[in-house]
């Protein structure tokens, strides 16, 4: 899997309807607030032009693209982290996906309600923020109450731990996002707690098909406040999505076309996905499959092999990689290895975006 995204927002703001269009699933969607009760489970394949070029070429049996798991829960409301329209229970549906996506609606239409009674983009994302933050409040103040008694028996690694979360509950007390607040050890050290508001976000403005061209007002807000605090903000209408996900491949490329628009909504959200979390991809090709794998960026052979199976990164012995360009340019993994064009790499060689490797490894 290449990642899973928690989809939020408040009512009626199109989260459905674009969950909906995303995976195809069909799960209700309705012009009411809280229509949504359980989460709605939406695993989509990434479409890659790679795996694409590489399975016509080589013709294997089967061809596993990665994939993108998408979470979307009911609609939240000011008071959901304290029980209001069901919200707390929503909220624990998110708190194991990687990224999360944040739908704020940034048009007109007296024909769809809103829940806070006129459009204000701004307005909406800090309701949501918010409860976010407040959720993960009440579970930082459980923690610090159940170490602090324990962290003064002189153990360092529990006080460090516990001045931490003091620190975060202090911070987040005041209203500031916890991703603002920790670093990369701290995340790793506390990683167990899955708080909400430490999660890379996505800012998705739904706009209608007029707002897809030049950028509204409510549009260049979410911008400038996405940016205020280092998070992506993409453009997409849901509607329009939805009637994309009706059409054939070939189909919805004309479309795409036809309306001015270089790609679908979910080719974006995955794009910039894919950069939010720092992840690539690389490719194993044969007769019998071309696969997919989806890694953080930085990471070596032997860690990318486990991915496969743990028993190839056990006994990894080499790893035969070649470069999609240079298999663009050859069409052929065998000429590319007869031609010297594929390495021989260690265990230590940091696999890159494309590659497409072959592991050595001892059963």
């Amino acid at each position: 899997m290449g990642f899973n995204c928690g989809i939020v927002g408040l009512p009626n703001v199109g989260k459905s309807t674009l969950f909906n269009a995303l995976t195809k699933a069909h799960v209700e969607s309705a012009n009411y607030p809280f229509c949504t009760i359980d989460p709605n489970v939406g695993i989509v394949n990434v479409p890659d032009d790679r795996i694409d070029f590489i399975s016509n070429i080589i013709q294997p049996k089967k061809i596993t693209p990665t994939t993108i798991e998408f979470v979307d829960i009911a609609g939240l409301v000011k008071g959901a982290s304290k029980g209001e329209g069901l919200g707390n229970q929503f909220l624990t549906h998110i708190r194991q996906v990687d990224a999360i996506a944040h739908i704020v609606r940034c048009f007109k239409d007296d024909d769809v309600t809103h829940v806070e009674g006129d459009i204000d983009p701004i307005r909406d994302i800090e309701i949501i923020n918010n409860e976010l933050l407040l959720s993960d409040l009440e579970i930082l103040e459980k923690a610090v109450n159940k170490y602090a008694k324990a962290a003064k028996s002189g153990d360092k690694n529990l006080k460090e731990k516990v001045d931490i979360l003091s620190e975060l509950l202090e911070k987040g007390s005041d209203g500031i996002m916890l991703r603002k607040i920790l670093t990369e050890e701290q995340k790793d050290l506390l990683k167990e707690y899955n708080f909400l508001t430490s999660k890379p976000v996505m800012y998705v403005m739904n706009v209608d098909e007029k707002g897809l061209g030049e950028d509204n007002d409510y549009v260049k807000k979410v911008i400038d406040y996405a940016s205020s605090e280092g998070s992506v903000a993409i453009k997409i209408s849901a509607k329009i999505e939805a009637e994309i996900s009706e059409l054939e491949k070939e189909e919805a490329r004309e479309f795409l076309d036809a309306i001015g628009l270089k790609r679908s909504g979910l080719e974006t959200m995955i794009q910039e996905g894919y950069k939010l979390l720092n992840l690539i991809t690389y490719f194993t090709a044969g007769e019998k499959e071309v696969r997919a794998w989806t890694i953080t960026n930085g990471t070596n052979a032997q860690k990318a092999a486990g991915k496969i199976h743990s028993d190839i990164e056990r006994g990894f012995i080499r790893a035969e990689v070649t470069d999609y360009e240079t298999f663009v340019e050859l069409k052929s993994l065998q000429k590319a290895k007869e031609l010297g064009k594929t390495r021989l790499e260690g265990k230590d060689y940091i696999v890159k975006d494309g590659d497409i490797i072959y592991f050595r490894f001892n059963v």
